[in-house]
């Protein structure tokens, strides 16, 4: 990451670079080990002073920001970070609060304090905790529009329980699909180079005005990280404070974009769009559209033939499996019926779909 001196001039300690996934770390370090202090580092003192950008988005955002404990039964545990988005909910990662008995909170100024847990979804890695009162700061805010790419963010959290960190850099990409459950994918997710590390997971996205641009989720080295986007949590988040989960819609396809290899197979001119390479058999899908059936060796490789390529979903066009995906996620909804216009054996025709509703994890 370029480390600029405006970089540096940030408030609070850095995260570092390390590759690491910014998963539910372990509660063996951080607080109970020293390495948290109650109140977060630099929210006060000499370094007020700075007229850095850093130090007014750390001053605007921070307070809002917890730390998470999650305790089991099972002596399994870890810790994460969230963020308030009103007056009593905090919004995290799945993957921090799953498998949890016990949660509880703490707020730069506070001591820890006890939580529940209203709703939970894996497919999208977001759930959102309770707290029966939160002092007297003022909750996040999510961006109405996708960030654009170089966008100067900051990611804050408790990256190896050390509270109150905070990491500086752009987007650096946006509308990346993350692994999910069931091998299922987390669309339009937001990539960026400022450090993230374990203990940061839940934790707000930033750009310089204060706005949520993402949930961080993941950190995969060579200064790539992700999170969840504005957008989806937008509509996934109300839907767990009123019904505790969140129904995705469901296609009933194994899909992916078409390769060089995969346009050459197939005839396909452009070599674009998604190819459909299986129909679940009892999915939204079957009879409509049409799978895989055959294979052509390219290069010693074999190459599935014969299935549907998608090249418009209603009035979008599916160039990769990304934009399908980000489709799907944002703009459709389980029973929805849309115009699916295919490339079937060498002609383009127009499907009716109507969506089904993502099987259970």
């Amino acid at each position: 990451m370029k480390q600029s001196l405006t970089r540096r001039a940030m408030l609070g300690a850095l995260g570092t670079a390390v590759a690491a996934t910014a998963g539910c770390q372990s509660p063996g370090t951080g607080s109970d080990s020293g390495g948290e202090t109650g109140a977060q580092s630099g929210s006060t003192g000499a370094a007020a002073q700075s007229d850095s950008v850093y130090t007014g988005v750390y001053r605007e955002v921070a307070d809002a920001v917890v730390s998470i404990r999650v305790y089991a039964e099972d002596s399994r545990g870890g810790q994460g970070s969230g963020f308030l988005i009103d007056d009593e909910h905090i919004v995290t990662n799945e993957h921090v609060v799953e498998g949890g008995d016990e949660y509880y909170i703490r707020f730069a100024d506070t001591g820890w304090r006890s939580a529940s847990v209203v709703g939970a979804d894996v497919y999208s890695d977001l759930a959102v905790l309770r707290i029966g009162a939160t002092p007297d700061v003022t909750p996040l805010s999510f961006a109405e529009a996708e960030p654009t790419v170089g966008t100067e963010v900051v990611a804050i959290g408790n990256p190896f329980g050390l509270s109150g960190s905070v990491s500086a850099g752009i987007v650096s990409g946006v509308d990346r699909t993350l692994q999910s459950a069931n091998n299922f994918s987390i669309a339009d997710a937001v990539q960026t180079d400022a450090p993230v590390n374990p203990g940061n997971s839940g934790g707000p996205l930033v750009t310089l005005d204060g706005e949520v641009v993402g949930v961080i989720n993941s950190g995969g080295g060579d200064n790539v990280a992700f999170a969840i986007s504005a957008p989806l949590a937008q509509r996934v988040v109300p839907s767990l404070i009123q019904t505790g989960d969140y129904d995705h819609p469901y296609m009933g396809v194994g899909l992916q974009s078409v390769s060089p290899r995969v346009a050459e197979a197939n005839n396909l001119d452009p070599g674009s769009g998604v190819y459909i390479t299986r129909v679940v058999g009892d999915g939204p899908a079957a009879g409509v559209l049409q799978g895989s059936d055959g294979e052509t060796m390219i290069s010693g490789t074999a190459i599935p033939t014969g299935g549907d390529v998608v090249r418009q979903m209603d009035d979008t066009p599916t160039p990769t499996r990304q934009v399908l995906g980000s489709f799907l996620a944002l703009e459709t909804s389980p029973g929805q019926t849309v115009d699916v216009l295919v490339e079937r054996d060498g002609a383009q025709e127009t499907v009716e779909l109507t969506l089904g509703t993502r099987p259970e994890p």
